[in-house]
């Protein structure tokens, strides 16, 4: 008896999944003998649609499966017991063409992701789920649990690193007569995808995660703040919440024992600066989401006044695992002070773009070339961008730099969340500088002058820059003004936001001069400072590039070489794009 499960996470949805499963169910809706489920991210975003075939003995997996080649692994695979080797990416996910993915993971975090129904409490508890809450609960005091997640070294993962057993400690020994456990999941950087998929994929580890800190630190009430533009995670975390409240397992005396702990869900309108955890607690009590001066802090002074503890989803994810197999097999993980696995969202111009987890200390250059397959198209590799807006670039020079808290932070970036941008040799260090502050610009709340005026100074500066507008002092007044900024900004947001622009500096400063001197983009990106031409040697007078061109600028006779009229060309690329004979000249 076979089972077909099919990866129906947001990558997978937006790939065709929903097309393939509807084709499965066709094809099988008479076969009785055959399981059709559904399933979360499977971390191979880059093979999506994703389809995972197994007699319960041995495992298949599917990549890039559309309509037509899921009837063919009907006809083959599930009718004649013969695997259609060509689709295979994976055996057993101890083999095949994608192997190298999976080799240097470890995955706790994601330990359930593409296995489970994310939608079936019995999946999960078939694999260990609601053992660790259980297990709290009947042997385990409120100090005896914070002391394991202490030792076990877990840090917060949503970016700052702070130890999730002090936090924890911080807000237990807070009185009151109510107290808050808030999970946030207000995941805002762009290219950044972990905390999605994790709830999509598993959203019961989180809950747990969840449980067990409202018992450490006392509390009975506990808030998932998601943003609205996640609707599938939404509604699995609903139906994840109605569903354990039937079971019982939210609400009055948990699992026969004298603690209760409720669940709300409260959906974001999209603010980035509600990921910073005072403007947070702000939009849940209804008010405008804008940060409150620190101290107090919210394990003294948080959600309604009342001590809060907040973490985000990856971290509550840790927690169940860490209470089962103990604080040492975590610890054991890592560098000395960055203990554990880490989530990336893998985006950019690497070949293997997705969802990995690698134990502390990897390097990113090994992230980049043995996880992920080095760069598209054989480019050369030229930095990344971790942290996303808040972060900083880390340039090839510095790929061998160990991924821990401090070692990150010193090249000038931060860990962040754990989004990671791959960039290769086309990538315009001052664009991407452009590009993230225009996003922090426009996320800010306005409440500090700093952030909302110095930033604003910023993008003009750089604006200017990638239109080759740029003036002599404008690098000097950039760093002058993101330093100022880093400094007199209250939030999180504004402290961080200048980190792209800062750190291209550090490490590509030659690119920002010969925008300004030279009135060049190395990259050959920004549009205002890039050539076309025709090379009259290479041009066969096909005709493509001038029936493309949205501008007609581009002139000549059939089978005769071309021209581009210069000063009617838009540099839109598209003759660079579409030339076969490589006859157009990017300068």
């Amino acid at each position: 008896m076979y089972k077909v499960t099919v990866g129906m996470a947001t990558c997978g949805i937006s790939a065709g999944a929903d097309k393939v499963y509807k084709s499965f169910e066709t094809f099988l809706k008479d076969n009785k003998d055959i399981t059709l489920a559904t399933t979360g991210c499977m971390g191979m975003c880059y093979k999506e649609p994703l389809v995972e075939i197994t007699d319960g003995k041995t495992v298949y997996l599917y990549g890039d499966v559309d309509e037509k080649k899921a009837q063919k692994i009907v006809e083959s695979h599930l009718k004649n017991n013969t695997p259609v080797d060509e689709f295979i990416v994976l055996k057993d996910y101890k083999s095949g063409a994608e192997q190298q993915f999976n080799e240097r993971q470890y995955k706790i975090v994601l330990r359930n992701c593409g296995l489970i129904d994310p939608d079936s409490i019995e999946e999960y508890e078939k694999r260990d789920g609601y053992k660790a809450i259980r297990k709290v609960l009947s042997s385990m005091t409120p100090d005896e649990v914070i002391d394991v997640v202490f030792k076990s070294g877990l840090r917060g993962r949503g970016g700052a690193g702070f130890l999730t057993g002090q936090k924890w400690k911080f807000a237990k020994s807070s009185v009151a007569d109510q107290k808050y456990v808030i999970c946030n999941a207000d995941e805002g950087d762009p290219g950044a995808f972990m905390d999605r998929s994790v709830l999509e994929g598993d959203p019961h580890s989180v809950i747990e995660g969840m449980m067990i800190c409202g018992y450490a630190i006392g509390a009975s009430v506990g808030y998932i703040y998601c943003r609205a533009e996640y609707p599938l995670a939404v509604r699995r975390l609903k139906k994840a919440i109605r569903l354990l409240e039937e079971k019982g397992y939210l609400g009055d005396n948990l699992f026969g024992s004298n603690f209760s702990f409720r669940i709300k869900l409260k959906e974001g309108a999209g603010a980035f600066v509600c990921g910073e955890e005072t403007a947070l607690m702000q939009s849940i009590e209804g008010k405008r989401g804008t940060p409150r001066p620190r101290p107090p802090y919210p394990a003294v002074k948080g959600l309604w006044g009342k001590p809060t503890n907040i973490n985000n989803v990856e971290t509550f994810a840790n927690v169940p695992w860490i209470i089962l197999n103990g604080w040492e097999k975590f610890a054991a993980m890592g560098t000395e002070k960055s203990k554990g696995t880490k989530v990336f969202a893998i985006a950019g111009k690497a070949v293997r773009t997705g969802l990995v987890e690698v134990p502390m200390g990897i390097t990113i250059r090994d992230v980049v070339f043995n996880v992920c397959g080095g760069i598209k198209d054989g480019k050369k590799f030229k930095a990344v961008q971790m942290g996303g807006p808040s972060g900083g670039c880390i340039p090839e020079s510095l790929a061998d730099t160990q991924i821990d808290y401090e070692q990150i932070t010193k090249t000038g970036a931060i860990m962040g969340s754990g989004g990671l941008v791959v960039m290769d040799e086309t990538t315009c260090m001052v664009e991407m500088a452009r590009f993230f502050l225009n996003f922090t610009q426009l996320e800010s709340c306005g409440k500090c002058t700093s952030c909302r005026i110095g930033t604003l100074r910023m993008l003009e500066i750089l604006e200017r820059i990638v239109e080759g507008k740029g003036k002599e002092d404008d690098i000097d007044r950039l760093v002058e003004m993101g330093e100022y900024i880093k400094k007199t900004s209250q939030c999180g947001l504004g402290q961080t936001a200048p980190n792209p622009v800062l750190t291209t500096i550090k490490y590509f400063r030659d690119e920002y001069e010969a925008h300004i001197r030279e009135k060049r983009c190395p990259a050959h990106s920004c549009g205002a400072l890039v050539k076309f031409s025709i090379i009259p040697e290479k041009c066969t007078g096909c005709m493509i590039c001038a029936r493309q061109c949205p501008a007609n600028c581009i002139s000549g006779e059939k089978k005769k070489p071309h021209v581009i009229d210069q000063s009617k060309c838009t540099r839109c690329g598209k003759c660079f794009t579409v030339c076969n004979f490589d006859a157009i000249l990017k300068d």
